[in-house]
């Protein structure tokens, strides 16, 4: 197929690029920006004007729920959501059922998503068996069916020492780790931020300082092993400038945070919104300020929607007792570019957040615009508003904490592999 991309707004914040021009696909591929190539017959025109084209966002969070939980969500659906959302590229977790623990398992994920032809899927392997934090996976394996990295989702490693270990193997055959900071003990089955709304509420509340405990652990093992570390939804100030700190040690350390976590603060739980019950939870409106500056200043190197569609029955349940998670693949560009009005920010910038720097977290050649690269893209309006709804959201999973909030900018098309797989 090949394809012309006329009169965009073309971004690529790998180099920089942000200016008017045509982009021109062939086999898959970007073959030119710009000059038409010689020869070139284009079999579709794709008018852009007054709209974005940028590199496919690149996702670092999406919970499938395939396999084992499909009542909550399908790899139909969800993958639906990621394009739909101009996601052409997404790491999902390893807390499935069973989790993905074992190379079968990784295959046939991996299988199920080459079949659907939409989002290409990089499974995020266990770092333990049975996510028990008890003994080590076959990293090796795991890598070889498909796995990019390892970790052990929202399940602790209560054994420091099995964690070094995992941590030791890892670095031995250069695999990144993956973990969140959050010590069980200290979180105490916690739903909420520690501070005055907890109380109020009288809802179990999380300190930040099981936050920075635990990452404080895992920098003092990370100096020991030698691993290169992933930090996965980091949500308070003190845990930013704990990884500040850590990264002008030189310390191979990259930290993301869900996009919810850059909006919205424990005041948003309202009278008990149990679409406001995540984890980590929401923190206050210092933490909420110290994660904007720590993407503006390039601790925090990306954005993630951190989707996790739950069942509804799930969340119609009281505040403490609803499973935590929200939908958020298909707004994870307009909250991002809602966070770039607001910080006055520059386009490109913003969206390197969500293309170019989880694209080398992942370590994978997307993310950027450049002849010869794979021509992943989304095409999105700027302008366009719409209100978040059940109807506008191809997610199985409603649950957001955003249900009726008009937000601007949409996916109007996504490509992958030069291959149009949406368009509004």
């Amino acid at each position: 197929m090949y394809i012309c991309i006329q009169n965009g707004r073309l971004i690529d914040p790998a180099s920089r690029m942000d200016r008017a021009g045509d982009l021109y696909l062939a086999e898959g591929k970007i073959v030119s920006i710009d000059s038409r190539p010689e020869g070139f017959h284009a079999d579709r025109e794709i008018d852009a004007a007054g709209m974005v084209v940028c590199p496919g966002l690149v996702d670092l969070s999406a919970r499938l729920r395939e396999p084992g939980l499909e009542y909550m969500a399908t790899l139909e659906s969800e993958l639906e959501a990621a394009v739909a959302g101009g996601v052409t590229s997404l790491a999902c977790p390893p807390d499935t059922d069973p989790p993905l623990d074992e190379p079968g398992l990784v295959e046939m994920l991996k299988h199920r998503a080459r079949n659907l032809d939409r989002a290409r899927v990089y499974p995020v392997g266990a770092l333990t068996q049975g996510l028990k934090g008890e003994r080590l996976t076959e990293m090796v394996e795991l890598h070889d069916a498909g796995c990019i990295a390892f970790s052990q989702a929202d399940a602790p490693v209560i054994n420091l020492h099995v964690l070094m270990r995992a941590m030791q193997y890892a670095a031995t055959f250069g695999f990144k780790v993956w973990l969140r900071s959050q010590d069980r003990h200290l979180a105490n089955h916690g739903v909420a931020h520690e501070g005055e709304i907890a109380t109020r509420l009288g809802l179990p509340a999380i300190p930040v300082c099981a936050e920075t405990i635990a990452l404080s652990s895992i920098l003092s093992l990370m100096r020991e092993t030698g691993a290169s570390v992933h930090l996965c939804r980091i949500s308070s100030a003190e845990g930013v400038a704990l990884v500040r700190a850590a990264k002008r040690q030189g310390l191979p350390l990259t930290c993301d945070v869900s996009a919810h976590h850059v909006h919205l603060t424990d005041m948003d739980i309202g009278f008990f919104d149990a679409n406001c019950h995540l984890m980590p939870p929401l923190r206050g409106l210092a933490d909420r300020g110290a994660l904007r500056t720590g993407l503006m200043d390039g601790t925090i190197d990306a954005i993630c929607s951190d989707h996790a569609p739950v069942d509804e029955d799930a969340k119609l349940m009281p505040f403490a007792e609803a499973e935590s998670g929200a939908t958020g693949l298909e707004l994870l560009l307009p909250l991002t570019l809602k966070w770039a009005v607001e910080s006055r920010l520059p386009l490109p910038e913003a969206l390197a957040k969500i293309t170019s720097h989880p694209a080398q977290i992942l370590g994978i050649d997307t993310g950027r615009l450049a002849a010869g690269v794979a021509a992943d893209l989304c095409i999105f309006d700027p302008d366009a508003n719409w209100v978040v709804s059940n109807n506008e959201l191809k997610s199985q999973g409603k649950n957001t904490p955003f249900l009726g909030m008009e937000l601007y900018g949409r996916a109007r098309f996504t490509l992958i592999d030069g291959r149009v797989v949406h368009e509004q």
